[in-house]
């Protein structure tokens, strides 16, 4: 007998669907999974046998074969396991044929027979739906994130009995979530606060900027100076997530296998801070089974990275890329995978080995030795990062201020502002952020007047900026007069905006 039973799998980011059929025949017992399965995949026919022999079920004793189609695609993961028993179920006439129709199976057995739950469940079901489908089948601990897919009944299994129960006798049931509480369910969880920065409010305005526009930022200064401690509070003032940036997030940590799953989507901006000793691989992606890297990780949120010359140079040379086209493209003899990478890169460095330079006459490193530490940064990728930012040493007086600083309250408030404005000019554009502007875009919005074009043209001239660094400084201060609050950009928003492209030429 023959059974068809649908399913899914992963390929980049998206999901595709794969028709698992299942043939049990007479003949010498046997068990074939064929279709480019991996390993993982090939244990499934043991997974399968027991889970079904305890439930207590009698395994038939023939000839099965399973196909898993299309044939010309690498299948991976253990969440083929329940479709192949569905599959035989059907063939042993214990489930009818006629209920798994335009149904999509998808999840891990134990050998008891309890379902567990897999990655890579949202993108599955959204190209379910897409295709046509409109029920899944899913362990109970992805229920959830499966029901995030709008127009998909989805129904949550804890084991192949209740299964088999729930299908025979039509107790079809599924699984609601409320999208919006989602989003506006606010955890209660620690946020630094920029209220305990003391001082330092030149690099808190290049922060805010950045979080208003979504653009890169470096910060440069000598030890002690706050640079790391500002960086991690850089994502208490993003903007909140729209629902298709929380779903393209999600999406991302399913396939990862980061997603809890107590929290079926993920609300907030994602902060990846990987360490200096991180390998290519790990911050672009890749592997055997391309995975999502650090980059993809930290889409639509913070990227930084700390001690930035102490990365491996041609690792921080793949950025270059990403940074520009906000995709990544990975390449391997089982195929191309591309994985989305929209991030905000920050990072932190000191202007020197001893961190002393340019800011104490403690510094002892010679000029070859700083010129070799800073040439571990190059230009194409300095000239992709749109705020250079000096953090000077904070002095007494100020720590000893009890002035409050502005808590990261009022800045966020001031960034959403600016995004709002942003939004609102840009909804036909399919973009979010100034950052995003395209050449042709730039001309239409970033107009300046006569006495703006004498002053870039004077700053391009003598900074020697390049054709990148002219357009990020008009984009820039076109997040500057957002926040601002202004549809025009000002001579004094432009200046601001070039002011913030100098430090390269005082340490490079």
């Amino acid at each position: 007998m023959l059974a068809k039973v649908s399913s899914g799998a992963i390929h980049g980011i998206d999901g595709y669907i794969v028709e698992v059929e299942v043939d049990v025949s007479q003949g010498l017992p046997s068990f074939d999974i064929v279709g480019l399965p991996d390993s993982a995949v090939k244990e499934s026919k043991d997974r399968v046998r027991t889970a079904i022999k305890n439930t207590e079920l009698v395994f038939p004793i023939k000839h099965i074969t399973v196909n898993l189609a299309p044939a010309d695609t690498k299948k991976a993961g253990p969440l083929f396991d329940l479709p192949i028993a569905v599959g035989i179920l059907v063939c042993m006439n214990v489930i009818a044929p006629e209920v798994i129709r335009d149904i999509v199976f998808v999840g891990e057995l134990s050998l008891d027979g309890a379902l567990r739950p897999v990655n890579g469940v949202l993108p599955i079901l959204h190209a379910a739906f897409l295709n046509g489908y409109g029920k899944a089948v899913l362990p109970a601990d992805n229920s959830e994130e499966g029901a995030l897919v709008s127009g998909m009944e989805v129904m949550g299994i804890n084991s192949l009995n209740e299964l088999i129960e729930k299908l025979n006798n039509n107790e079809w049931f599924r699984t609601d979530v409320d999208i919006d509480e989602l989003l506006n369910n606010e955890r209660m969880y620690y946020i630094p606060d920029f209220a305990d920065v003391k001082g330092q409010e030149g690099v808190k305005r290049a922060l805010t900027i950045a979080a208003a526009g979504f653009h890169n930022i470096v910060l440069i200064g000598p030890p002690g100076s706050g640079k790391t401690m500002m960086a991690k509070r850089l994502s208490g003032i993003l903007p909140e997530l729209t629902l298709e940036e929380s779903l393209e997030i999600t999406k991302i940590y399913s396939i990862a296998g980061l997603l809890d799953n107590k929290k079926a989507l993920i609300t907030k901006r994602p902060f990846r801070s990987p360490h200096h000793t991180a390998s290519r691989n790990s911050l672009i992606g890749g592997g055997r089974n391309p995975m999502p890297g650090e980059i993809s990780l930290a889409h639509n949120g913070v990227l930084f990275l700390d001690e930035l010359p102490e990365f491996q140079k041609h690792s921080l040379e793949t950025l270059r890329q990403p940074l520009e086209d906000r995709q990544v493209t990975i390449a391997r003899v089982g195929g191309v995978h591309t994985y989305p990478s929209f991030f905000l890169l920050a990072a932190s460095m000191n202007p020197c080995p001893c961190g002393y330079y340019g800011s104490s006459s403690n510094c002892r490193c010679t000029q070859h030795e700083i010129a070799n530490y800073l040439g571990k940064i190059s230009g194409p990728l300095l000239d992709r990062i749109d705020i250079q930012a000096e953090s000077p040493f904070v002095d007494y007086t100020e720590l000893q201020s009890s002035r409050p600083s502005p808590a990261t309250k009022e800045i966020r408030a001031k960034v959403m502002a600016a995004v709002m404005l942003q939004r609102k000019r840009y909804k036909d554009e399919r973009i979010s952020f100034n950052s995003q502007l395209g050449s042709a875009e730039i001309d239409r919005f970033c107009i300046i007047d006569k006495a703006g074009r004498a002053m870039l043209r004077q700053a391009f001239e003598k900074m020697g900026l390049s054709a990148r660094a002219y357009h990020k400084c008009l984009r820039l201060a076109r997040t500057i007069a957002d926040l601002e609050q202004s549809e025009t950009i000002e001579v004094m928003h432009l200046a601001e905006a070039i002011q913030y492209r100098g430090l390269d030429r005082k340490y490079w």
